[in-house]
């Protein structure tokens, strides 16, 4: 009853709508005409539904109008609800095109209502008319004014949320419309949805210019997608990489190694240059493109250029192709002169200089190594980069040559005069001679004598009074030192010097001044964790273990302090002199406890003997007087027997 009531003034509404000219009502009413049963249209054109408004019987249903038995009524509900579709706000739906006005486009869904789209959301289907069905999103059943809201917009970007997830989860291509340039890529429209085209993923290649692609339509395939951000990534570049994949694979089966391939330079870096071979990229190393040596491929390579290459090596797995460039022409140690030969002088520019001595280039792709002991005749080259440098054109002369090993050793110092040739008659033993300090270490100086021609001077044979701890304290890199040869050994190439020795030993003569007891003047100059440096007279320095620096007072000394020594050691040999302080004044004490000893002992020898006078004298009177009692009692006896 209540759906029958709710039909009633629904058809009422439409009537006085009707009568309003509305168009939208009337075809309304003309499908519902259409469709409902002709009894039910009869009863409805007769009844009061179709009479104006303010002559409304609104107690026609107490006075029994419209009563239907049982099965008429479901009857006519049955037909009434057939007549509309059942929709859900929230879902797509399938509408046709009712009508087309300037402003809007009215949709019917089957509903009680047709819906309202705007024209704009139209744009894209410039050719659309009346009839035509297109898929719609349900907004809302009924707005404040009771009206079917419906958005094309909305259902095209559900669906097209549902094909970009489809086309990740299944790793499908979708295409999609460029519609602008942005920072760091493109804007892509795929069916009403903008997708980010980062720049890498356009091309495999570097793109220069972004703006070619603005307006084209291409396929992409989707990368990935952030739901709470709503943002897509897509890719351009990994449907080339799988077609290249593939191209790949055909052009690696088809590969043999020494095959001339035609390529395009597509990259240069600094080990090498990237081709094209046509899908597949190969690599041409730096050293394979010229048999002369370059520092850069840019020297002889350009991008985009294209070139002959000789395949030298692949893998087949991972697709890894080694390409050629020098191998296309013969190699120039072909073409090096056959005269050429040990001795022979040859000319050249300098490529290469390493620590270990420098590349001589003779003729492009020919080098010879001029180590750095063949570059001069003097021992004090350390570093070729002292003697030589890149570009510099020098002559050589063959030390060694290699034809089918392709290799050569050459040799600059060859081109003078050996200085060690005869070197006994310009330097015997025992002469005297000026040197140049060159080099120092800790153990001696190295000299020269003339170019070619160094010498050693021991640290032991710079001084002989003073103690050197290294050779920076006697002398500096450039000074020129007065020096004696020792000894020479032509064949070795060694030279023993010595400045010392332009002096007499003055250690004959501390021999006999420095005797081991005799006592000196000294002055400590340094202060260390063993001893004391005493330095002494005649230039002398002694050593004075800590033990024999204390003085009598308990206290060390110290650096300046002036005190008077002991010699305890002298060694010629080693030029060594150890002293003592501290025996001094031990000496003393044990010279007067000795003293004092020898007072006793006398002092107590001449009280024994005085005491040995006075019991001798005291033993004699006894017995003196013994005899005089002795002779009383004899008496005595005598005198009674008489």
């Amino acid at each position: 009853m209540a759906k029958k009531q709710e039909a009633e003034k629904e058809l009422a509404a439409k009537n006085a709508e009707l009568q309003g000219a509305d168009t939208k009502v009337v075809k309304d009413t003309e499908k519902i005409e259409s469709e409902a049963d002709s009894t039910l249209i009869d009863q409805i054109k007769s009844s009061a539904w179709s009479t104006p408004e303010e002559d409304f019987d609104w107690d026609a249903d107490e006075k029994a109008f419209g009563n239907y038995s049982e099965a008429e009524r479901a009857k006519f509900e049955e037909l009434y609800a057939g007549t509309f579709n059942q929709i859900n706000q929230g879902e797509i739906v399938q509408a046709t095109v009712v009508s087309i006005n300037n402003k809007d486009v009215v949709l019917n869904v089957g509903f009680k209502s047709d819906g309202l789209v705007a024209k704009t959301e139209f744009r894209d289907m410039p050719d659309l008319k009346v009839g035509d069905v297109v898929d719609v999103f349900v907004e809302s059943q009924e707005d404040a004014n009771g009206q079917l809201v419906l958005s094309r917009k909305r259902a095209k970007t559900q669906k097209s949320w549902e094909a970009i997830n489809e086309a990740l989860e299944n790793d499908t291509i979708i295409a999609g419309y460029v519609k602008s340039r942005t920072k760091g890529g493109l804007i892509v429209d795929i069916q009403g949805v903008e997708a980010f085209l980062p720049g890498s993923q356009i091309d495999i290649k570097p793109i220069r210019d972004y703006d070619v692609y603005v307006g084209k339509t291409m396929e992409f395939k989707v990368v990935k997608i952030n739901h709470e951000f709503k943002n897509v990534v897509v890719s351009h570049k990994v449907l080339i990489e799988d077609d290249l994949e593939n191209q790949k694979s055909e052009i690696v089966a088809k590969l043999e190694k020494g095959q001339v391939l035609e390529g395009t330079v597509k990259n240069i870096t600094d080990f090498g240059v990237f081709i094209d071979l046509g899908g597949v990229d190969g690599l041409l190393h730096i050293t394979d493109i010229s048999w002369g040596r370059i520092e850069h491929p840019k020297e002889v390579l350009s991008l985009d250029q294209t070139i002959n290459v000789v395949v030298l090596d692949f893998d087949d797995e991972k697709k890894r192709i080694a390409l050629g460039l020098k191998q296309l022409t013969p190699h120039p140690w072909e073409s090096l002169d056959p005269a050429l030969q040990v001795g022979s002088k040859v000319k050249g520019k300098i490529v290469t200089v390493a620590d270990y001595g420098a590349f001589l280039e003779i003729i492009p792709g020919v080098e010879g190594l001029i180590h750095v002991s063949e570059m001069s005749w003097s021992q004090n080259l350390r570093s070729p980069q002292e003697f030589l440098k890149v570009g510099d054109e020098v002559e050589a002369v063959i030390l060694t040559l290699d034809r089918e090993e392709r290799k050569m050793s050459l040799g600059i110092k060859q081109l003078t005069p050996d200085p060690w040739k005869n070197i006994t008659e310009r330097y015997p033993v025992g002469s005297k001679q000026k040197a140049v300090v060159k080099n120092m270490t800790n153990f001696g100086v190295f000299v020269e004598l003339e170019d070619g021609v160094d010498g050693l001077i021991h640290i032991s044979d710079l001084s002989w009074s003073k103690k050197i701890n290294h050779p920076n304290e006697f002398t500096k890199i450039g000074e020129t030192l007065e020096v004696v040869v020792l000894e020479l050994d032509e064949e070795n190439r060694k030279l023993s010097l010595g400045h010392k020795q332009l002096e007499e030993n003055p250690w004959d003569t501390f021999e006999t001044i420095f005797t081991e007891g005799s006592i000196h003047e000294g002055t400590v100059i340094k202060v260390g964790d063993k001893g004391d440096i005493v330095a002494l007279q005649y230039g002398v320095e002694g050593f004075c273990p800590s033990k024999h620096s204390v003085k009598e007072d308990g206290t060390s000394l110290k650096v300046d302090d002036t005190a008077q020594f002991k010699i305890i050691e002298f060694n010629k040999e080693n030029k060594r002199l150890v002293i003592s302080h501290s025996r001094i004044w031990e000496d003393a004490k044990e010279e007067a406890r000795k003293e004092e000893v020898s007072a006793r002992k006398k002092e107590a020898k001449l009280t024994s003997s005085a005491v040995k006078k006075v019991k001798d004298s005291v033993e004699k009177s006894t017995l003196g007087d013994l005899d005089v009692l002795a002779q009383l009692k004899e008496q005595m006896e005598g005198g009674d027997k008489k």
